[in-house]
């Protein structure tokens, strides 16, 4: 019997009414349900908090949404939205209630680790509580990570989740990564930029901050019928602005966004002063 028939069966409500999914992080499991009324959300909530013992509070997650990708979250049954979260022995303390953890990202951080070479200067421009910073300096050879965050209330997990892991090579800035930039010419071998949607926004600063052969990891949302267009000519665009040569290394769906919309990354080297055009 699937989630979604256990809890029809347990709760009388419609199947069609209830998700097939759900995103646990740490022992918070957080569930998307639109067409329902409160009564039966916290009907849901202490069904799943009945099925799934190790779970210690459920959450409706409604958005995820402005700048600073907060989300809006309410509690529907347990209590404390604070916890911490493992993933291939990392630990991320997090509450979810104010800032985003992606279990959806997870082949992503994975395939990162394979590419990074020892010695490499990373930055990371988007860095959240972690996500990426945190694997990295744990299981590359990587001399460096800049971890920088804009959010205060991620930045400060991010600090926590440095010492919680006991990472040292770890250098976290909380502030605009495009005013950070300035501090970092020509510094880095590879940048994270997993930040979406107006990614190409900031693909200026990544340039400013980018060596001659540096890896840029360009994350964005496309609608489906813009690929691979839209996001090769921004890409051209701005280096072109930029006087940089590029080649592509690899470009590929990382998961189904929206109806119709995909979360893509894009891999692009060179970053050398363009001679011509």
């Amino acid at each position: 019997m699937t989630f979604k028939q256990k809890l029809a069966k347990a709760t009388s409500i419609s199947a069609g009414k209830l998700p097939s999914s759900y995103q646990i992080v740490g022992d918070v499991l957080l569930i998307k349900l639109p067409k329902l009324k409160p009564q039966q959300k916290q009907k849901i909530g202490q069904v799943i908090l009945q099925l799934l013992p190790y779970v210690r509070t459920v959450c409706e997650i409604k958005e995820v949404s402005g700048e600073l990708r907060e989300p809006t979250v309410s509690t529907i049954a347990g209590n404390g939205t604070a916890t911490v979260h493992k993933e291939n022995d990392v630990l991320y303390k997090i509450d979810v209630s104010k800032v985003m953890f992606s279990k959806g990202n997870l082949s992503e951080r994975k395939r990162l680790l394979g590419k990074i070479k020892d010695g490499e200067t990373i930055i990371d421009m988007f860095a959240g509580i972690g996500y990426f910073s945190l694997p990295i300096a744990k299981f590359t050879k990587a001399k460096e990570i800049i971890s920088i965050e804009k959010n205060p209330t991620a930045y400060n997990f991010l600090t926590d989740n440095i010492a919680l892991n006991k990472i040292t090579n770890i250098i976290a800035i909380q502030g605009d990564c495009k005013i950070a930039a300035r501090s970092f010419p020509a510094k880095a071998n590879r940048i994270l930029m997993g930040y979406f949607p107006g990614t190409e926004e900031f693909l200026g600063a990544a340039l400013w901050m980018a060596k001659p052969g540096c890896i840029i990891h360009f994350h964005n949302i496309y609608p489906e019928k813009d690929l691979w267009k839209k996001p090769m000519s921004q890409i051209d665009e701005i280096c072109s602005a930029f006087k940089k040569k590029y080649h592509i290394i690899l470009r590929k769906k990382v998961k189904s966004f929206s109806p119709k919309k995909w979360h893509v990354v894009i891999d692009f080297s060179g970053m050398s002063l363009l001679t011509s055009r």
